[in-house]
């Protein structure tokens, strides 16, 4: 009884300096040798005290004290402390002591300030559940893939720069968040997590998935949001359980096709360089609900979209998409769609802010002006594949246009061209085929057309006869094989835009700096070594020049001086000079910058 008033004497014996922080108070202890369960979040503690770690094994304070115990206060029939939860601390170490509490299945200390872990983790063999997270850990003790038994590890908002080889042995885990660390690689024994439901990566420095990632068969949920990301590996479309997948925020320039992931509900890829949206993207899609796509380069929907019957969600704003297929309007389920920001030249834009409905009722209401022929043709159905309409009198005589893309077609059909007759075409579209050459006959479009797009096919050289479309003012073969161009292109007078990106040029075409008519030049991703700037200046109409990501060794100083360009694109390439740093400033601070450096 002394030992109690002397105790009672002194109200701040709890709060003592040799007391690592506020004291724990003895009814929790109590209640945590019955339940198992300690909850000491939020308490201020600067480290754990020692008699928490032995809370199993010393006999109780009150013990020792002639107090008269009740049935309900036996201690010596105590739980095993299964739960210990010590988060929003200030906590920067844990210790070793850890181990003497073998019966622990759930342990958090999220929001503390620990920057290691102790190796005693690795014989908490019953423990489930381990969340880490909004801590500073640098790294992982090996001993951490001990626990056999770990289901659940939550080791976001790190400084993790790198993973232990053999994280694969925590073969029983099934939620995984490493988002929010500095990750620059995964390793591949990832691939054993055959168990793992969802994996959270986004916020870190991947530039690359390890096609291994595949084998996690019980994956519904993966977040590869804000990384570096350039592709996808092909093998992730095999995931059968995929539900969710986002990969918001990456540097990617296309999706990857999803044969097996007919379970999948939601795919968010917004901000990324996406360009083209391919049937093969979607078609697989059968339960897709959302498709996030906004903030990309997209410039067409295909027809395709409309086998997305169970699609609720679909975000295309800010794209560069100047049509959509007016079957959208049939999608049954959607209630969401966003277009704003797009250059579309069919839809008013007044009519984009007045909601979903009104949009998807205006799209029905002009697939019957869409009918293929005159001869009494059945409207084109939502589940009409392109492959199947026949040729669009309508797009030939009211829009001028000459259109059979996305067919996966080696040659195109003499009956587009025999449709033409006598009508006058403006505007070529036979991207995204298999063609090897360019179909002999648009020659007889001579005299009328003026815009052609031959992207996405398998086009290794332009024939002199193609030279000789003389109206021609916009000319698109992106993503073919073209190592050069014919020099009697210097015919095409009228050439105001050529898009030549994704191809196998070596050397810049020389024949374009005779193109004196040339406003836009295009020729990002090619393997470009060298650019004549006394022929660039010549070209005074040159506003817009994209050579980013070809082979670049060095810019000459004297393109400083084509002040007409206003737009000068130049990343990706391996000189050193200008710096990243004067790129960014943008094309007026790269051509001062350029002018700047000529010798006098």
């Amino acid at each position: 009884m002394a030992a109690r008033r002397a105790r009672a004497a002194d109200p701040r014996a709890g709060f003592r300096a040799a007391e690592p922080g506020p004291a724990v108070p003895q009814g929790l202890l109590r209640a945590a040798r019955k339940s198992g369960q300690l909850n000491l979040s939020g308490r201020g503690l600067g480290e754990v005290p020692q008699h928490i770690w032995r809370i199993n094994l010393d006999t109780p304070e009150e013990a020792h004290q002639n107090l008269s115990f009740g049935a309900a206060d036996r201690w010596w029939e105590q739980t095993d402390l299964t739960k210990l939860l010590l988060a929003s601390n200030k906590l920067q170490s844990l210790s070793e002591d850890i181990r003497l509490l073998p019966a622990l299945t759930v342990l958090d200390v999220h929001d503390n300030q620990l920057t290691s872990l102790p190796s005693a983790l690795g014989q908490l063999e019953n423990l489930q559940k381990l969340d880490v997270s909004h801590n500073k850990l640098i790294s992982i003790p090996e001993e951490l893939l001990q626990l056999s038994c770990l289901k659940s590890l939550l080791l976001q908002h790190n400084e993790l720069s790198h993973l232990p080889d053999g994280f694969g042995q925590l073969v029983a885990l099934e939620e995984l968040d490493l988002s929010n660390n500095r990750l620059t690689d995964i390793p591949t024994s990832f691939a054993l997590l055959i168990n793992l439901v969802r994996l959270n990566l986004a916020c870190n420095q991947l530039k690359n998935l390890p096609a291994d990632i595949s084998a996690m068969k019980s994956l519904r949920q993966l977040d590869c949001t804000k990384n570096y990301l350039e592709t996808v590996p092909p093998k992730l479309a095999t995931m059968a359980s995929l539900e969710q997948l986002y990969l918001r925020k990456n540097k990617l320039r296309s999706l990857p096709e999803f044969p097996s992931c007919k379970l999948l509900k939601e795919l968010h890829a917004g901000e990324n360089q996406i360009e083209i949206l391919n049937a093969e993207n979607l078609k697989h899609l059968s339960s897709l609900s959302v498709l996030e796509l906004r903030d990309n380069k997209i410039k067409s929907v295909p027809d395709e979209i409309t086998l997305l019957q169970k699609l609720e969600r679909l975000d295309l704003a800010n794209n560069d998409i100047s049509r959509l297929p007016y079957t959208m309007g049939n999608l049954p389920q959607l209630k969401f769609l966003s277009l704003e920001g797009n250059p579309l030249r069919t839809i008013r834009r007044d009519l984009l802010q007045k909601g979903t409905q009104e949009l998807l009722k205006y799209l029905r209401s002009k697939i019957q002006d869409d009918v293929t022929s005159p001869g009494g043709e059945p409207p084109v159905t939502a589940m009409t594949l392109p492959s199947e309409s026949r040729v669009n009198m309508h797009a030939i005589t009211s829009l001028k246009l000459l259109e059979y893309s996305e067919k996966q077609a080696a040659v195109i059909p003499d009956e587009m061209f025999d449709a033409v007759g006598s009508h006058r075409v403006a505007t070529v579209n036979f991207s995204k085929n298999q063609l090897n050459e360019v179909p002999p006959r648009i020659v007889e479009l001579k005299d009328s057309v003026c815009d052609v797009n031959l992207g996405f096919n398998r086009i290794s050289s332009l024939s002199s006869e193609f030279c000789m479309l003389h109206k021609l003012a916009h000319l698109d073969i992106r993503n073919n094989f073209l190592t050069t161009l014919p020099e009697e292109m210097e015919a095409l007078t009228q050439l105001q835009v050529i898009n030549l990106s994704f191809n196998r040029f070596k050397a810049f075409p020389s024949v374009l700096y005779r193109i004196v008519t040339l406003e836009t030049i295009l020729l990002s991703n090619n393997q470009v070594g060298s650019i004549d700037p006394l022929q660039l200046k010549k070209m005074e109409r040159l506003g817009t020049l994209d050579l980013q990501n070809n082979d670049l060794l060095q810019v000459p100083p004297e393109l400083g001086n084509c002040e007409n360009l206003r737009t000068l694109l130049l990343e990706g390439n391996p000189f050193r000079t200008p710096r990243a740093a004067v790129l960014a400033k943008g094309t007026a601070a790269v051509l001062e910058y350029l002018r700047s450096r000529i010798p006098t």
